[in-house]
């Protein structure tokens, strides 16, 4: 990047015929058109960056602070104390930006990264840019995909850069205020509870350094730099489908999420047909929560009576009594296996609908 700021300044001089430099946030020179502008303006340059102020004019100097979302990102100056020197000051920060905005796209490689993940490239130049990068191409890697709760002031991306340090092999990755990407080099043979607790690690750092809830979606474990997009598109499923199916929990496996992903992928009709199918109009609707809550429990115990009725510190006759009672009403004998298997695809399915029109 300073090679570019190098040869901008002096393009900048040759329009506005006034020397030109620039200096980092704390008033070091990266760049200026001579070597006597750059002894006169760094003692400048140090003391206009303590300054509050945008605009300043120092030993008949115009300095200029670009601004960035953590603060000044960059202090423009010019060796005139003319008015039209705000104007030239302000026409060299667009390109500054632009000139910031080409470098990401081309050598930095969150950005590559980014652009992979989001389908911004073609799939032919992802190894070219690797390799002018030197990112390997054919590495295990698993994508994370971290969601915080909206309306949170946090900027998430810093907190996952200092858990995650290795700027060689792990990379992280904002998509927007309330989403930020971890693609996480690993050996390849981790197991599920490994990425887990990685996951489980990202929660309880931002639970305790900013007090924020976040959410994790982890996608499959890919071999190649291209299919990163995939894990990408995957860990974001895991956690839309977990969000309805199992919202209760915060870190969603994609390989785990069960039923729940076919239910997700059919379509609306189909979904309401089958559940036309099991239940007459209004039977489900009749189940008060005492009796969802039973029917829960029953599956989480796989069926087993005794358990049930123990967890729910109820007892077995009361349990029984209540079986009974959802065979009267649903016509499912839950504790049949292929009747218990049509409620509870029929509670997922009755979920997923619920849960779409609240977002509608």
């Amino acid at each position: 990047m300073n090679r570019l700021i190098e040869g901008f300044v002096f393009e900048i001089k040759e329009i506005t015929g006034f020397d030109f430099g620039v200096a980092d946030a704390g008033g070091t020179i990266i760049a200026a058109t001579s070597d006597d502008l750059t002894n006169v303006a760094q003692e400048c340059a140090e003391r206009f960056a303590e300054m509050e102020d945008k605009w300043g004019v120092l030993n008949n100097m115009t300095f200029y602070k670009m601004l960035a979302p953590g603060g000044t990102e960059y202090i423009l100056f010019i060796n005139s104390a003319d008015r039209l020197c705000e104007k030239y000051l302000e026409i060299a920060a667009i390109g500054m930006s632009n000139m910031k905005l080409y470098y990401a796209e081309k050598f930095d490689k969150n950005s590559f990264i980014k652009q992979i993940i989001l389908d911004n490239i073609l799939p032919g130049d992802i190894a070219v840019r690797a390799k002018e990068l030197h990112i390997q191409t054919k590495a295990f890697r698993v994508v994370f995909a971290i969601r915080i709760e909206k309306n949170q002031d946090i900027y998430t991306l810093d907190i996952i850069q200092n858990l995650f340090p290795d700027r060689m092999t792990d990379f992280v990755v904002s998509v927007d205020a309330e989403n930020t990407v971890l693609i996480k080099e690993f050996q390849g043979n981790e197991d599920a509870k490994e990425l887990s607790a990685i996951a489980r690690t990202i929660i309880d750092t931002l639970n305790t350094e900013s007090m924020i809830k976040a959410k994790v979606g982890i996608g499959t474990m890919v071999e190649s730099i291209n299919d990163i997009g995939r894990s990408f598109k995957e860990a974001q499923t895991a956690l839309l489908v977990g969000g309805i199916f199992e919202n209760e929990k915060s870190v969603i496996s994609y390989n785990n999420l069960g039923i729940g992903r076919l239910i997700y992928q059919l379509p609306e009709t189909l979904c309401r047909l089958f559940l036309d199918e099991v239940f007459d109009e209004g039977t489900y609707e009749s189940l008060d929560n005492e009796t969802i809550l039973t029917i829960q429990k029953f599956f989480e115990n796989n069926l087993n009576v005794s358990e049930t009725s123990r967890l729910l510190y109820v007892h077995r006759n009361t349990l029984v009594y209540r079986l009974d009672k959802i065979l009267k009403i649903t016509g499912l004998d839950l504790r049949n296996f292929d009747d218990a298997i049509i409620f509870k695809v029929s509670m997922l399915v009755k979920r997923y609908l619920d849960k779409g029109e609240r977002v509608l």
